[in-house]
Parts: structure tokens; C-alpha cells; sequence
């Protein structure tokens, strides 16, 4: 918990005063039953009006300045919370923006989203409800005590009954619920992935007429986030029976031994009164404890859900860069004896993997885990094996190089190595001479500009989408890079050109208008080094010729490693490596590799050769 003190500091006066402010509505819980009994015990006995009205003149001041130090406790809180629950929010944020690829990878997409709503608003619900009730339930636990103590002792000895029954029951109920609420998290977890692979592959799911699939998948996990949260309820729902339970036993044993002595004249009726009432005051503290006791063990699973987040060290980052001024000038590279694997899969708890085999069954299907398992090799090992092998080949500085191989060979995988979105397992890349891990990843990666396989549009204008690559680009250099990708002309075709508004995703652009984009927008870095993913897989041949040959024209300076399915996007490259298995099998020319490589040659036939035959 030491980790979350630094979000109390900023808000320190509000995490005093909030507390403070309270307590003045514990002093008048306390003395409003007190002075009530004298209005009983002398006022109405001796039919005293005055003296009725300047107690109860009392008791009115006493309210008015409950009233003041209520509100402005609950303001306090509620800014102390507010303050703290929005800075913690932005340092999950921030965090996960460092996180590397392998981090998103063991974090799914939903947790991260549920981790920075949800349990951050249990957070900030437990804080507001702790400073409103810390010292106000104990105040008025200690000071109803004291004060009902002082009226009869004898009374008093029930409570040393009544308290610890209590206590013990309210510990059991957490004791039992706080698993419970852990389970329940994170049900909202899968179900937030789900939904959200559902509302990102929606139009997927529209095109294969797969609606009801999708929604049998939610409905299981709805159904299944619905019986964790019925579980964990069925045991917090008992808090309020108990509590009226204890409430009611000791107010009738109250009633019952009071009333008996005030027929005896041992007791007054007012002090039978006031005792009632801080017997109730009493309970309904324990009460406020048991709930603030409650809450805690919920917000406990959130602390302990963000603080996963905040501890988890990134696997890329500037630790190890000795220099971190240097930048990127020439673009050359170099793969030396490079090996890489991803990270194991995380091992899921015994209760999860026993949810999700009973799940399995249900369904008929293999529990994620337990698919992520079999895919990484054998489950009891679960050790991943090499995606890349002992890969080593050099780019000079300007160097065209094309990629080819098979679906899974390795290729996408190689090329994100080298803006360190993920880093190496064994060897080294380096850029310009420099190991990639020695430059900070700010200068790394702004020499170099990668196009992904799948291209991500904001919403917001073409304008502000291109000006990612380059901030400060005024209207003309948005243009001019934009006819470099292609894009220019279906861009001055929209009404308002640049400031045309890209939806979400980019959905209301084609899948080639999009790739364009993306091109012009790497393009603005004006980087150093250049990777294409498959990043021209939407466009036709001829606008693919358009935009190689403003590669060559205006990018002469600019290393270009380019990743393709289709021959023709790399034929003229300086060089095509030729990929297989995570093995580099061959390197070289278009011309050398048709001549001597196989697997080439399988590519080069399966596109050009047999149309041409069918053809004629």
C-alpha cells in the first residue's frame, strides 16, 4: 500500500479536514440523546417550558453545525477521492503506454480497460466512504459507549455481549466474500475483452452472418459474470440481517432489563431513552465498520489488480541505453546470430483453471489458457519455442531490401525487433554501427517509421491523423508527402479535403485509402529506416508501381525494408531475403534468386507462371 501514498499527498489538507469535519457530527450524535433525557427527566416532569426551550435551542445550534461539518466533510472526501482515484487513473494510463508488446500481450486488452475504470472507481468509492466514516464511526462507537457507560454500567455490560458476537460474524462474512469479489473481477475482465473483440471484428461478424455465434460467446460470459457476482452478494447481503439481528436483541434486552428499573425508580425515563438511543448509535457504528471493513475488502482486489499494473517492469525500455543522446543518421542494419521466442504463457490459478475446464466442458471447447498452452508446445512444459533462429544478414544505408516467405514464417516478427517493440532473445541488431538497445527508445524510434500489417486510423481529420508522423507539417508538406503514398488524390476528392473527419478506426475510408494514409504518415518522419508490412496488400498494382517508384525517387537516402505477399512489390528491391521457418534460406537478387532458390521459385510460379498458362 505504500506505493498508492504518493496520490494522498496532493490532496493532504482534504484528506485531513474531510475526517475533521466529521466529527463535529459525532459530538452532536452524542450530546443531542443526552440532552434530550434532561428535556424528559426535568423539563416535561416539571412542566418547565422555558427550560424545554432553551435545551431545545440548544439541540438546534447543536444540528445547525452538524449540518456545516457534514457538508463540508462529504466535500472533502470527495475531493480527496476524486483527486486521488483521477492521478492514479492517469499513472495506469501512462504505464501502459510504456508497456512493449510483450506486456500487451500478457495484459489483455479488456483487464487493462477494466483495471482503468472499474477498479479504479471502487478505489475512489472505498477512499470517499473511509473519510466520511474513519474517525465518525469510531468516534461515535467510543463516544456512545463512554456516554451509555455513564448512564448505567450495568446496561453497558450487554454490549460486552453483543460486540464480539458480532465482530466475529462480520469477520466471516469478509472472510468468505473477499475470494468472491476476486472471481467477480475478473469475470468483468473477460467479458470487457469480449465485447470488445466483438465491437472491433463487428463488421467481420456481420460479413460471415455470425451474429448468433457472438452472441451465445456473451451470453456465457454475461451468465458467467452474473453467478460470480450473485456468489460474492449472497454473502455480503447477509451483512444488513445480522447486523438488524444484534440490533434488535440488544434493544430489546435493553428495553426489558431498563424498563424494568425505571418501575423499580431505580432509573429515570429520560436516561432509559438517551440509553436506547446510544445502544442504537453503537450498533449502527459497528454497522458503518462492518461496511467501511466490507468495501475495503472489494477496493483490496482493485488496489492489488492496479498496483499489477504500476509494479510490471516493461521488457523495452532505456535501462540499458549508454547512449541515449545518439540518433539514427544513416539507417544502415545489421542482424548478428539473432534468435527470439515469445514470453511464456502466464500459469492461471488453480480455482481459474478449474472454472474454465467446467467451462470447457460445457461448451465443448478448449479453455483459452489451456489453447494458449497447447499452441506453445507441450502444457506441462509450456516452454514457447524460437520464433526467429539464429538470423544474421547487413543493410547499407539507402539499401531497398524486400522480404518474402509463408504465412508464420517470422517475417513481421523480425522487422518489429529492430524499433524494439519487442527485444531479442539471443544476439543483436544493431543501427548505424550501435546496438538498438544502447539509443534511448525515443531516438530509436524516431529514426525509424513502420507501417504495421494492420493499419490503425484515429478519429479525428486527415490533417490530424497524417500530422502524427510529423507535428509541425504545415498544409504544403501534408500535400507533398501525401502524392508521394498516392493519397492525394482521393483526399482532394472529399469536400473539405485535409480536414475530411476519419471515423473511429477508420471506417469510413477504403482499405487501399487507408493504407495510403498510413504510407504518408510514415512518411512525415522522414525516418532513416522504413519498414511496410504487407502495407500495400489493398492497392492495385499500378498505384503500388506509382508509390515504389517515389520510393526510389524521393527516398533515396532512406533504408527500406519492405514486407510483401506479392512478387511484384519487391522485384526491383536491392536485394529479396527469402524467409522459411524462422530461418533466412536464401538472399539475394530477383534474377539470382529465381535461378538458385526453391522456395522463390515456388512463390515466383504460383503468381506469374500459372495465370500466364491458364491464360493462354
Amino acid at each position: 500500500m505504500k506505493r498508492f501514498l504518493k496520490y494522498i499527498k496532493p490532496y493532504r489538507s482534504a484528506f485531513i479536514l474531510g475526517p475533521l469535519m466529521m466529527l463535529t457530527e459525532v459530538f452532536g450524535e452524542i450530546w443531542i440523546p443526552r440532552l434530550m433525557s434532561m428535556i424528559i427527566n426535568n423539563g416535561v416532569a416539571r412542566h418547565d417550558t422555558a427550560y424545554i426551550l432553551r435545551i431545545g435551542l440548544v439541540m438546534l445550534g447543536a444540528c445547525l453545525i452538524m449540518v456545516i461539518g457534514g457538508t463540508l466533510g462529504c466535500y472533502f472526501a470527495a475531493r480527496a477521492s476524486i483527486g486521488f482515484s483521477g492521478d492514479l487513473r492517469k499513472d495506469l494510463y501512462d504505464k501502459v503506454q510504456e508497456f512493449s508488446f510483450q506486456e500487451l500481450d500478457v495484459f489483455s486488452i479488456g483487464s487493462l480497460i477494466t483495471r482503468l475504470t472499474n477498479d479504479v472507481q471502487q478505489i475512489q468509492f472505498m477512499i470517499a466512504m473511509s473519510l466520511r466514516m474513519a474517525l465518525r464511526s469510531p468516534g461515535m462507537l467510543i463516544g456512545a459507549l463512554i456516554m451509555a457507560a455513564g448512564i448505567n454500567r450495568e446496561l453497558a455490560a450487554i454490549l460486552l455481549l453483543v460486540i464480539p458476537c458480532l465482530a466475529l460474524s462480520i469477520f466471516l462474512i469478509i472472510r468468505t466474500a473477499y475470494p468472491r469479489l476476486m472471481q467477480m473481477q475478473k469475470a468483468l475482465d473477460r467479458l470487457n475483452s469480449g465485447i470488445q473483440e466483438a465491437l472491433v471484428n463487428v463488421r467481420v461478424i456481420k460479413s460471415f452472418v455470425r451474429e448468433d455465434l457472438e452472441k451465445e460467446k456473451f451470453e456465457k460470459k454475461n451468465e458467467d459474470l452474473k453467478e460470480r457476482t450473485l456468489r460474492a452478494m449472497h454473502v455480503i447481503i447477509l451483512t444488513m440481517p445480522v447486523m438488524s439481528l444484534f440490533m434488535n436483541l440488544t434493544s430489546v434486552a435493553v428495553v426489558w432489563f431498563g424498563g424494568n428499573r425505571v418501575i423499580a425508580g431505580n432509573m429515570l425515563v429520560g436516561d432509559l431513552t438517551a440509553f436506547i438511543t446510544y445502544i442504537t448509535q453503537i450498533l449502527i457504528a459497528l454497522m458503518m465498520v462492518a461496511m467501511i471493513i466490507l468495501q475495503s475488502s472489494r477496493s483490496m482486489a482493485s488496489f492489488k489488480r492496479t498496483a499489477e499494473v504500476l509494479d510490471t517492469e516493461p521488457s523495452v525500455s532505456d535501462a540499458g541505453a549508454e547512449q541515449p543522446e545518439k540518433q539514427v543518421e544513416q539507417g544502415s542494419i545489421e542482424f548478428r546470430h539473432v534468435s527470439f521466442r515469445y514470453a511464456e504463457v502466464r500459469k492461471v490459478s488453480d480455482e481459474d483453471a478449474e472454472t474454465q475446464a467446467a467451462e470447457a466442458q460445457k461448451t465443448q471447447s478448449v479453455p483459452e489458457p489451456a489453447a494458449q498452452a497447447a499452441s506453445a508446445g507441450n502444457a506441462d512444459e509450456n516452454t514457447p519455442e524460437d520464433v526467429l533462429t539464429d538470423v544474421s544478414f547487413s543493410v547499407a544505408p539507402g539499401e531497398t531490401i524486400g522480404i518474402l516467405g509463408a504465412t508464420g514464417c517470422g517475417k513481421t516478427t523480425m522487422v518489429q525487433l529492430i524499433p524494439r517493440l519487442y527485444d531479442v532473445t539471443e544476439g543483436q541488431i544493431l543501427v548505424d554501427g550501435t546496438d538498438v538497445r544502447e539509443y534511448s527508445l525515443k531516438n530509436l524510434r524516431d529514426g525509424v517509421a513502420m507501417v504495421l500489417q494492420y493499419n490503425s486510423l484515429f478519429s479525428g481529420s486527415i490533417a490530424e491523423n497524417l500530422r502524427w508522423g510529423d507535428p509541425e507539417a504545415d498544409d504544403e508538406k501534408l500535400r507533398r508527402f501525401s502524392e508521394f503514398a498516392q493519397a492525394d488524390g482521393f483526399i482532394s476528392s472529399f469536400e473539405d479535403g485535409y480536414e475530411h473527419m476519419i471515423e473511429q478506426g477508420g471506417t469510413n475510408v477504403s482499405g487501399g485509402q487507408k493504407q495510403r494514409l498510413c504510407i504518408a504518415r510514415a512518411l512525415l518522419k522522414q525516418p532513416k529506416i522504413l519498414i511496410l508490412d504487407d502495407s500495400t496488400s489493398a492497392v492495385d498494382t499500378a498505384t503500388e508501381a506509382r508509390i515504389r517508384e517515389a520510393f526510389a525517387t524521393e527516398l533515396k537516402g532512406t533504408t527500406k525494408l519492405i514486407i510483401a505477399q506479392r512478387i511484384g512489390s519487391v522485384r526491383d528491391a536491392d536485394r529479396i531475403i527469402v524467409m522459411d521457418d524462422g530461418r533466412i534460406c536464401a538472399t539475394g537478387s530477383h534474377e539470382e534468386l529465381l535461378a538458385g532458390c526453391r522456395e522463390y521459385q515456388e512463390i515466383y510460379y504460383s503468381q506469374v507462371e500459372k495465370p500466364e498458362k491458364e491464360a493462354s
